[in-house]
């Protein structure tokens, strides 16, 4: 097919962008012919709360693409749906993950669907936003409504896809590993590195903000050096919110010399540094639907603490490829992150995650996309 793929791409930064590299690629190398369409701005500056949009490290997938798409601006949408009127695909493929886009996709995929008669499919990373703002019901219905397919990558997205669109054409297809990144290195030399040496490492990686819960899992520090004298938490990633009460909370518990705080976006070519260096990640959310950070995990073989919310516990089975813990809950963390060092787990979570990583292939995104197209049943799959 000639596909359409509409997302951000390099050089804005995140890991939706990285996710549009990965799926670029997996559909070109399947004999696709795929061109993408990206932002010329993301976000108005006034409401994006980290210091830049743009990577400042190496394009790691060349993508090549046309950045014509301005959020705010509707003339940028209407010169979109000339380029797609050009280029004449058989199938739309926009990236999804919050209504604040909805206006621009919607206007985008109304024109295609109806001028053009071309197909949209959605990829939804989210439904329903983590941080919830006025008219997200009335934007989310408008980005859905002139979508022909659908693909979920977790049962929570899935339940509000169907909430709010019940007869949906959708695939259930889980969100693939980030295979992007540099390889892993050697523990012992990036710890030298770091300057972490023999301790025990946890990892809290990706920006911040309050819904990601980091203050628990900080709390819960004190209660896991009771047992484990030698542990360090890294920090790394930029905050969008939360700073301060983070630096208190860590002065207040006397933890300074035993957390490390790396208050910036990771350039992607270093990425492969700090979790090499860890020896399980943990994602304390409050909320959440999948998580990119599981799939990086993975891809560095890395066991992973994750919070009963959203599909986390479905990429993460308990006890298999790390711990499922109840969120907000600093005890429930300390408890696995002790169990993990105590009862000897590490060794078979590893194992676990290198069994649990080949559910997460790219040609398994692939297989689904192209599945619209090779059957005519309108139900979804599981």
């Amino acid at each position: 097919m000639k596909i359409v793929l509409i997302g951000p791409a390099f050089p804005l930064r995140g890991g939706i962008a990285h996710y549009t590299a990965l799926l670029y690629r997996n559909l070109t190398e399947r004999g696709h012919d795929v061109h993408v369409i990206s932002f010329k701005r993301q976000y108005p500056s006034l409401l994006f709360p980290g210091k830049t949009q743009l990577d400042e490290g190496e394009e790691l997938i060349t993508v090549n693409a046309v950045h014509i798409l301005d959020s705010i601006g509707p003339f940028s949408w209407i010169r979109a749906f000339f380029y797609i009127r050009q280029l004449q695909p058989d199938l739309i493929i926009f990236n999804y993950w919050m209504p604040f886009f909805a206006p621009c996709y919607a206007t985008v995929a109304g024109l295609a669907k109806k001028f053009l008669s071309i197909k949209n499919l959605y990829i939804l990373h989210n439904v329903i936003p983590h941080e919830k703002k006025p008219f997200d019901g009335i934007l989310t219905r408008f980005g859905l409504k002139f979508i022909d397919f659908f693909i979920t990558q977790a049962r929570s997205v899935r339940d509000d896809l169907l909430s709010l669109n019940p007869a949906a054409n959708y695939r259930e297809t889980p969100h693939p590993i980030y295979n992007i990144f540099p390889e892993a290195v050697d523990q012992k030399a990036v710890r030298n590195i770091l300057g972490i040496g023999e301790e025990r490492v946890l990892l809290y990686f990706g920006y911040i903000r309050k819904y990601k819960g980091l203050k628990f899992l900080v709390q819960a520090m004190p209660l896991i050096r009771e047992s484990i004298k030698d542990i360090r938490l890294m920090i790394c990633g930029e905050f969008y919110e939360g700073r301060e009460e983070i630096l208190a909370l860590i002065e207040s518990l006397e933890l300074d010399n035993c957390v490390t705080l790396v208050d910036e976006f990771i350039p992607n070519e270093e990425v492969g540094r700090y979790f090499s260096a860890a020896d399980l990640i943990v994602l304390p959310y409050i909320t959440a639907t999948q998580s990119g950070i599981v799939q990086i995990a993975y891809n560095y073989d890395k066991p992973v603490v994750v919070t009963r919310v959203g599909g986390l516990p479905e990429v993460v089975p308990d006890g298999e490829s790390g711990y499922v813990v109840e969120p907000q809950d600093p005890e429930a963390i300390a408890r696995a992150v002790i169990n993990f060092y105590q009862d000897g787990q590490k060794d078979i979570l590893v194992d676990g995650v290198r069994r649990q990583k080949d559910k997460y292939s790219w040609d398994r995104m692939g297989e689904a996309i192209e599945s619209f197209f090779s059957t005519t049943s309108e139900t979804g799959i599981e």
